[in-house]
């Protein structure tokens, strides 16, 4: 019943479109906001469910963007590779239905694929995730299913038109998702095939398709990783510098900072950089850095003590209180809302350089990034010469008028990006498939 109503939402959002795509030709140019540097936003298709289909493909800010990573394909124990919600991979990667035609039958050009290529943006599929990885190290330790796997990428290319293959194995050698010591030295093996293969598809349809992968942010991660072999063949790495704190810190810390925070864990984006830069050796124009469109909550201090900073004592409980609808990991747009409502007060880090939340009344800690932050971390992208940044994920600060309005006013975070990037190119709109 759910996804009957929400169909009846996506279908009525985007029907409000409708006439408007079909005026659009191949034929006239359009004004985007070009980067020089990439904005890679996470597109979770579990997130078309949420607040009533608000942001659906035809609602998306295409001009925020360069390359869109459609979130989460899966491989099984045989290296095939299926989409984790046949429903909502349906309407987003192959359009509206047509429930007038015989059944399957979909409007032309209402893909989320078919908007973004439109706007001149890619679209990668992203295969993996933190729940999805458990199948990873016995498909790259084997070359059988290490082969099979890279010709089920290929069908991806071809079946859904993505501009390339992003692997999100989180993490190679990690126990508590099947990691073995092997990892490390199967990861290339695994990799170059996929290269290989997509590349190979590339040249017999004259298409450069891209290869990436979302990595973890700390040494241990960082760790299992041959950069070296690695990092030559990959068109870019993805840095997931957040989540560096949270429930299970010892203390009220910080989920992405720009810099090590003054107590507590050392992590952050600036130790992730100077890491893969001088350690490893990565050059700096194949990393794209993490900014977190989320928040992080922490609730059940004990004590009278005031919650600052540092404060430890907790519960290791997130707030699901008042953060009910992301299970106490709020996207920027939420926190935009409740905040206010629950006496929150907000601090800066001048540490960190990020901002968090305190209600002593609900005895409650977030964690968050706003454009502030987002402002200096776009800076320091620049500065440094990488090749840009990741956002998880897109929908975080697509802000409403009004809640349940579905009426957006902004994106003020990738905005930050976008004005710190640059803009000014010109994209020409393409509708016709560009391969078969």
């Amino acid at each position: 019943m759910k996804k009957l109503t929400l169909l009846t939402l996506v279908l009525l959002v985007a029907g409000v479109f409708q006439s408007l795509n079909a005026q659009k030709t191949t034929e006239t140019p359009v004004q985007t906001q070009g980067n020089p540097k990439e904005i890679i936003a996470y597109f979770p298709s579990w997130q078309m469910y949420k607040r009533n289909g608000c942001v659906v493909p035809e609602v998306l800010d295409y001009s925020r963007y360069t390359i869109l990573n459609y979130s989460f394909y899966a491989p099984d124990k045989e290296a095939n590779i299926e989409g984790t919600d046949p429903w909502a991979d349906t309407i987003l990667l192959k359009g509206r239905i047509d429930w007038s035609k015989p059944q399957p039958a979909y409007y032309p050009n209402s893909s989320l694929v078919d908007y973004a290529h439109l706007y001149g943006v890619k679209v990668m599929v992203s295969i993996g995730g933190w729940t999805l990885s458990d199948n990873f190290p016995m498909i790259a330790a084997s070359p059988k299913k290490r082969a099979h796997f890279a010709q089920e990428c290929v069908r991806l290319l071809r079946h859904y038109q993505f501009d390339g293959i992003d692997i999100d194995w989180e993490y190679p050698g990690y126990a508590e998702h099947s990691g073995t010591p092997q990892d490390r030295d199967n990861y290339p093996l695994f990799m170059k095939e996929i290269r290989d293969s997509i590349d190979a598809y590339g040249e017999r349809i004259n298409y450069k398709f891209l290869l990436t992968g979302a990595y973890g942010a700390n040494i241990p991660q960082m760790d299992q990783i041959k950069w070296d072999v690695v990092s030559p063949f990959m068109d870019y790495i993805n840095m997931m510098t957040y989540d560096f704190n949270g429930t299970w810190s010892d203390d009220a810390n910080h989920n992405s900072p720009l810099y090590n925070p003054a107590k507590g864990y050392k992590g952050s984006l600036d130790e992730a950089f100077h890491l893969m830069t001088e350690k490893y050796k990565v050059p700096s124009t194949k990393l794209n850095m993490g900014v977190a469109f989320y928040g992080r909550t922490l609730r059940g201090f004990e004590g009278d003590a005031p919650i600052t900073i540092y404060r430890t004592g907790h519960k290791k409980t997130d707030d699901r209180t008042i953060f009910v609808e992301h299970e106490g990991m709020p996207q920027y747009f939420n926190i935009m809302e409740e905040y206010k409502k629950h006496g929150y007060k907000e601090y800066w880090d001048d540490v960190a350089q990020v901002p968090y939340l305190v209600s002593e009344d609900e005895k409650s800690f977030v964690s968050y990034d706003n454009p502030k932050s987002v402002k200096l971390k776009a800076e320091y992208i620049v500065k440094n010469k990488c090749a840009g940044a990741i956002i998880w994920d897109v929908f975080g600060d697509y802000m409403e008028k009004k809640p349940g309005s579905l009426l957006i006013t902004g994106t003020p975070l990738v905005d930050e990006l976008v004005n710190a990037f640059g803009t000014n190119q010109v994209v020409r709109p393409r509708i016709k498939k560009r391969w078969n």
